[in-house]
């Protein structure tokens, strides 16, 4: 062992784990996702069990951190922007009726839901009104990955629940805000001006966006392109991706809104194709796999007693069923025939990121006890587990048959 020591600063090279972590993700990332599609699903299946085993919660190779968190919050940013990149926007205009339908089913059930639920457990008000929250949120982002592996993100169901997940996120962010406005007692946030201020502030952003997207980006992307640097475009891509992401937190919005319209805005302009291509590269070979195993790294399981794991199961088939009814019947509402309207609500049934943000918010704001905090992870995670096999099922019993629409 000295001998050892002679050689190799034990103490130094402890600065630099950070770098075996990374290694065992990336790799056990991509053999999970192989391993995934061996068995007929997503590979996004396998990404996220990953981050389960390699958690805390079974083998504790790998530990949630700053760094981990920071880069997982880039592949999500990432992520989405190639959505929007990806996204028709004429098919978008097309399903918008369809989406908002979706978006309302998929709020309004989950809620009501969710605060039945806790007070039927004996939670009082706020805290079960919260747990409607937590149910409310809805991650495109594993829906998004698992649509584009199974070639149908272009459908019409994809462009609508693309939609319905945009909608459904300022819903949840309007709901969460009044929530947390009128429950804690800092600031009085949640008094009839603060939420109008809230819905004004909503309202500012997507105008700003829409300006910014279809005046100054192009004009700004002519002018790099010309620049006597290695890939320009790319660099600025990311940077218009990471600035909406930035303006829409700054605005009470997730950074994942953000970065979806701001490449939902440049796919309208010439770069379309480039910055897809490039912006791809980077992030499924780095970025991404992060995000999905910080998922999974997030849930610690310990000491729980028998109601508290009679509760998360209860509240997950509660959390599952009111996203695929609720969606289900607004796509339904919209015209879509049952088929369709399956595929579109199994697509709302991810929490994910979403879903562990409002969570940790109403950790903060003491809402929800460390017990609460960690079964909405345990939600969180089963409902993105569940969605890959869910959309997978659901778009391969429309391809046996065609839907009408």
């Amino acid at each position: 062992m000295n001998l050892i020591e002679q050689f190799i600063d034990l103490e130094e090279l402890s600065q630099f784990h950070f770098l075996l972590e990374i290694a065992l993700i990336l790799v056990a990332v991509k053999i999970a996702g192989h391993l995934s599609k061996k068995i007929g699903q997503p590979a996004v299946f396998g990404e996220l069990l990953v981050g389960v085993i390699l958690g805390p919660s079974l083998l504790g190779w790998v530990q949630q951190s700053d760094m981990l968190r920071d880069l997982a919050e880039i592949g999500v940013i990432l992520l989405m922007f190639l959505a929007g990149l990806e996204t028709d926007v004429n098919e978008f205009k097309r399903t918008a009726y369809g989406s908002t339908l979706t978006a309302v089913g998929g709020v309004v059930l989950p809620l009501l839901a969710g605060f039945g639920i806790g007070l039927l457990f004996g939670y009082n008000y706020s805290t079960s009104i919260f747990l409607g929250t937590v149910l409310v949120a809805t991650s495109v982002s594993i829906s998004v990955q698992t649509l584009r592996e199974l070639g149908k993100l272009q459908s019409k169901e994809g462009v609508t629940i693309l939609g319905a997940a945009v909608l459904d996120d300022i819903l949840g962010i309007i709901t969460l805000s009044i929530v947390v406005g009128f429950v804690a007692s800092d600031e009085g946030s949640g008094s009839v001006a603060g939420i109008l201020f809230l819905l004004v502030k909503i309202i500012v952003f997507f105008l700003i966006t829409i300006l910014l997207g279809r005046t100054l980006l192009p004009r700004l992307f002519r002018a790099v392109s010309g620049l006597l640097t290695t890939e320009v475009v790319l660099t600025f891509g990311i940077v218009t991706a990471l600035a909406f992401a930035y303006f829409a937190e700054m605005l009470g919005m997730a950074g994942i809104v953000g970065s979806y319209f701001a490449g939902l805005m440049l796919s309208l302009s010439n770069y379309r194709e480039e910055l897809f291509e490039k912006v791809e590269t980077i992030s499924f070979s780095f970025f991404v796999p992060i995000f999905f195993v910080s998922i999974g790294v997030t849930a610690q399981v310990q000491n729980f007693t028998m109601e508290i794991l009679y509760f998360i199961v209860i509240l997950t088939l509660v959390a599952v069923l009111t996203k695929l009814i609720g969606g289900g019947l607004g796509a339904k509402l919209a015209g879509f025939n049952w088929r369709s309207s399956t595929i579109i609500g199994a697509g709302m049934v991810a929490r994910g990121e979403v879903g562990l943000i409002v969570a940790t918010i109403g950790l903060q704001k003491g809402l929800i006890d460390q017990n609460l905090f960690t079964a909405a992870v345990i939600i969180v995670l089963v409902t993105t587990l569940v969605t890959p096999p869910a959309l997978k099922a659901a778009i391969g019993r429309r391809q046996a048959e065609p839907s009408k629409n």
